[in-house]
């Protein structure tokens, strides 16, 4: 397989290897903003971290790696976030289903995240381009894949159906293996700022 599993660290977070270790401090970390609330966004509640986590893990088996984001500084886990649909022979990976308690955003925490994540993939594992997707009314979302410097590849109309039943037209980014140096330095910019 392409990507192995891994611990990275850097001076914010230590993004682990997800196990079912993780299930009760995810399902405490997640009453911390409610996500799972939003129509928009794929948040598990607490009742349905343990299948969230057991997903994850299986899918794993193919190569996709999900993580368990810890601060350094308490110890505490306060959300997660995934490498998957790992395309091994073209090089190509998505990075998404992310989450954090809503305490930890707008900390520096998402910023470092994607920081180690990238630099992994493109500098380690020579990824040629990370692919990240989202519901095209998750402003946030939208948002901060944005100032990450990832470029927007276009929209998938009618993408996906919902829980609720409504079509999910997805936003489609990337950042590929030529642009990482200068989205290297900017996010290396906005960390130590």
């Amino acid at each position: 397989m392409w990507m192995k599993t891994c611990t990275l660290s850097g001076d914010l977070v230590v993004l682990e290897p997800l196990s079912l270790d993780h299930v009760p401090a995810l399902s405490e970390a997640v009453m911390d903003g409610e996500g799972w609330t939003l129509w928009f966004a794929n948040v598990p509640s607490p009742g349905k971290m343990f299948e969230y986590v057991k997903s994850a893990i299986e899918a794993a088996k193919e190569g996709n790696l999900a993580f368990a984001v810890r601060v350094k500084q308490t110890g505490q886990i306060i959300g997660t976030t995934r490498l998957y649909n790992v395309d091994s022979a073209n090089r190509r990976l998505m990075l998404g289903y992310t989450w954090y308690a809503a305490s930890a955003r707008r900390t520096g925490i998402n910023t470092e995240c994607k920081l180690l994540l990238l630099q992994h993939v493109f500098e380690n594992q020579h990824a040629i381009a990370v692919e990240f997707r989202t519901h095209f009314f998750n402003r946030a979302s939208r948002t901060a894949i944005e100032r990450l410097g990832a470029k927007q590849d276009g929209i998938l109309r009618q993408h996906q159906i919902m829980p609720d039943g409504s079509y999910r037209d997805t936003v489609v980014y990337s950042i590929i293996a030529s642009e990482w140096p200068a989205v290297k330095c900017h996010l290396l910019s906005k960390r130590a700022s």
